[in-house]
Order: structure tokens, then sequence, then C-alpha cells
């Protein structure tokens, strides 16, 4: 069965607050595609938190094929990334960056305490953020002469498949998205139709 269907954020968080004897944890959410991105994302909390004693964070991109990184950044092993990934996984969301930001409050929690510290911050920070369902989506360059544009536009129409580009010159190319699980179905009908050529595209 193909999974074309997935949780995540609709957009970055409003920075949150969680305390604990002391220490300040702030939290963050990000969506994200890829890892440049989650690059990005943290080098920005780094800037809005420059003094902070860590930046732990966990990440997870992908929905077949799973990219997650679970990082303590200085604290005991698994005391702070993993409690985060913890909550991406209870919360059933992929796609996502949580970074949680520490200022030591004087008073030492113990690997217990940090544990419940990273998860609780990392929790409200989730639960702070818009959850929304998207599709998996697929990419397809057609091309095909002027004589067959009114034919293809409505294919297009009539099966509900959006052009996110389109170049007209020598010949008209289009390039379209497709929901996964009707992609191979799409690929096929294109392939068979007279005078156009159809491309999957890296997504």
């Amino acid at each position: 069965m193909i999974i074309d269907i997935f949780k995540t954020i609709k957009s970055a968080s409003e920075e949150t607050l969680f305390k604990d004897k002391n220490s300040k944890f702030y939290g963050f959410a990000f969506p994200v595609n890829n890892e440049d991105e989650v690059k990005n994302e943290l080098e920005k909390v780094k800037k809005i938190h420059p003094n902070a004693g860590h930046h732990c964070y966990a990440y997870q991109i992908g929905v077949e094929d799973i990219i997650y990184r679970a990082n303590d950044d200085g604290e005991p092993n698994n005391s702070a990334g993993m409690p985060i990934y913890g909550q991406i996984q209870s919360f059933d969301i992929t796609n996502v960056l949580i970074v949680v930001v520490r200022y030591f409050g004087g008073t030492k929690l113990g690997v217990s305490g940090l544990i419940n510290a990273y998860r609780s911050s990392a929790k409200i920070t989730i639960e702070s953020s818009e959850i929304i369902e998207k599709t998996v989506e697929v990419y397809f360059k057609i091309i095909f002469e002027y004589d067959m544009m009114s034919k293809v536009l409505r294919i297009l129409k009539e099966k509900n498949i959006e052009i996110i580009q389109q170049k007209l010159e020598l010949n008209c190319e289009y390039i379209i998205t497709v929901r996964k699980k009707e992609s191979k179905s799409i690929l096929e009908f294109f392939k068979n139709l007279y005078k156009v050529e159809i491309k999957a595209l890296e997504s």
C-alpha cells in the first residue's frame, strides 16, 4: 500500500517557555523538507539565543524513507535529543524540526529531570503549532506539440491535475503535480497518448 498522506506543522511556532528549578527551556518548531532547511533554522535559533548553554534538537523528514536525528548538544547522552524526538513520534508528525534551548538556572536537574524538561518543552511547542495533513506529490514534465494543447488541457482538467509551471516555445512543456497514489496511472495514461511525452521529475 502506498502511503501518500502525512501530518506536519503548518508554519513555524511561536517561541514557548518551560521552567524547571530556575532552568529555562525555550522551544521552537519548524516545518522542514530537507537537511539544508534544518541547518538554516538551527542557525536562526542560535542567533536568537547566542548565550544559551545548549541548543538541543530533533528532526524527522520523509514518509516512507525516513531521515531523523536527535542531538543532545552537550547534555548527558539521550537526555535531550531523544525525548524531543519521542514527542515528534508521539504526535505522529514528520517534516519537522523541534529545537529546545536551555539556560541553566543553577540547580542540577539530573538525567531524569532533564528528560522530563526536554520532553515537556517539545510537547508544549508542538501543541502550540497547527498540525495539518498533506499529501505526497509526484512531479512530471509533459511535452507536446501545440496542436495537442486543447486535448492535454482538457485531460488535466478532467483529472483535476494542477499545472505548476509552463513553458511555451518550439513546443509546449508543462510541469504537473500528481498525488503519489495516482501517479502510476497518470504516467501510464500519458505514455499511451499519441504525440505526448512524459517524464518523472525529482521532487
